[in-house]
This record gives structure tokens, C-alpha cells and sequence, in this order.
């Protein structure tokens, strides 16, 4: 009997690169209709929901701004969010924990205004897997909270490694951890030497003032 050929199929690339192309074809979209799209991540309770909020309250005025909140099933934080009186759209992923291209462009399609400048994808909680899916976003952010340790950098590189700038949150709680925030700056630039860091306490509000500066200065010459 002929021994048949086994073709290989290399899957996970072939999903790669076509979340790739729509990535592309988004972020020129986007660009084209003058909406600048930010990737926020995170692990879970790091802040984000908190930070977000912050940052929307210094912007208030000045940009236009929605919000794409993704979860795997709850709508919690797009509340929160709502109450604001910030256009929400939230995205289910169904068990999946990140979002990438395509579902980035369905929230993008969901949101019914018109007007919107700057447009804010808070994605799934999750060190890993959001970080290897381009969502179209022209900047990439993550929050590291003080409790998660500063050798994050180290064990999650790809994360630090994507990403445009670093939110150190919860710096009101520094005294009681074990966390030294120039070794922690050390082990980003290790990863990624271009990383914007900031530390900040969304609780407090302390640093958020940079932060927003920053984002509105990229958002503004986009």
C-alpha cells in the first residue's frame, strides 16, 4: 500500500498573519477617519477599570473619547464606564481571553457616534494571550500594578515587549511590598527600551495628570 503524504499545516501562523493584515487594514481606517485607537492591558485587578476612569475624567474636554470594554462574560466595568456618559460598548469574547483584529472591529462598528477622537479598547485580563494579537490600535498600553512584583518584565516578556507605554498603578501601596520601582524600570528597559513609564496611583490620582498628557499628545498628532 502507498504511503500517503501528510501535509503539515502551520495554523497558528496562518492566524497570525491574517490577524496581521486586518490589523493593518484597520489602523488605516481608523487613521483615515482620524480616531485614535488605544490597546489598554492588564492582568486582572490591576486597576485598569480605575485608571480608565481617571484618564477619561483629565480628558474630559478636550478629546472625544468611547470605550470598548472586553470581558469574557460580564458587563460590569462597561457600566461603570457608562455612568461616565462615555459612549461603552461591550465586547463578550465567549471564554476567549483576548480580542484581536476582527472583534476589535466589530466594537469599532458598534460605536454609533459619529465624533469620536480617541477610542479606548480595555481588553481582556491577561498577561499572555492579548498580547500576541494585533487589535489595530496605533498605541499599545499595560497597566503593572506594585502587587504583582517588578520582575514581570522578566517573566512576561512579549507583554512589555508590544507595548508603548508602562503604567506602574497602586503606587500608594509601595511601602508594604516588596517592590523596587527602578529595578522594575531596569527589567522594562531590558524588554523594551522605548517603553514611556509612569507611575501612578488611579486611586489617588497621583501621575495620572503625566499619563494623560502623554496620551493626548500622541493622540493629537496622530
Amino acid at each position: 500500500m502507498e504511503e500517503k503524504r501528510v501535509r503539515v499545516i502551520e495554523i497558528k501562523k496562518s492566524v497570525f498573519e491574517n490577524n496581521d493584515r486586518q490589523a493593518d487594514q484597520l489602523r488605516q481606517e481608523l487613521r483615515e477617519k482620524g480616531i485614535f485607537l488605544l490597546n489598554l492591558m492588564s492582568s486582572p485587578g490591576s486597576g485598569k477599570t480605575t485608571t480608565l476612569t481617571r484618564t477619561i475624567e483629565a480628558l474630559r474636554g478636550r478629546f472625544r473619547i468611547a470605550v470598548m470594554e472586553a470581558d469574557i462574560d460580564s458587563d460590569i466595568d462597561a457600566r461603570k464606564i457608562a455612568a461616565l456618559g462615555v459612549e461603552t460598548v461591550q465586547l463578550h469574547t465567549g471564554g476567549m481571553c483576548h480580542l484581536d483584529a476582527g472583534m476589535t472591529r466589530q466594537g469599532i462598528e458598534e460605536l454609533t457616534s459619529g465624533h469620536i477622537d480617541i477610542a479606548i479598547l480595555e481588553n481582556v485580563g491577561n498577561l499572555v494571550c492579548p498580547a500576541e494579537f494585533d487589535t489595530g490600535a496605533a498605541r499599545n498600553a499595560m497597566i503593572l500594578s506594585v502587587p504583582e512584583g517588578d520582575d514581570k518584565p522578566l517573566k512576561y516578556p512579549l507583554m512589555f515587549q508590544v507595548c508603548d507605554v508602562v503604567l506602574i498603578n497602586k503606587m500608594d501601596v509601595l511601602p508594604y511590598f516588596d517592590f523596587d520601582l527602578e529595578r522594575c524600570r531596569e527589567n522594562i528597559a531590558k524588554r523594551n527600551p522605548k517603553a514611556k513609564v509612569f507611575p501612578i496611583c488611579a486611586k489617588t490620582g497621583e501621575g495620572i495628570e503625566a499619563w494623560a498628557e502623554w496620551l493626548a499628545q500622541q493622540a493629537g498628532s496622530f
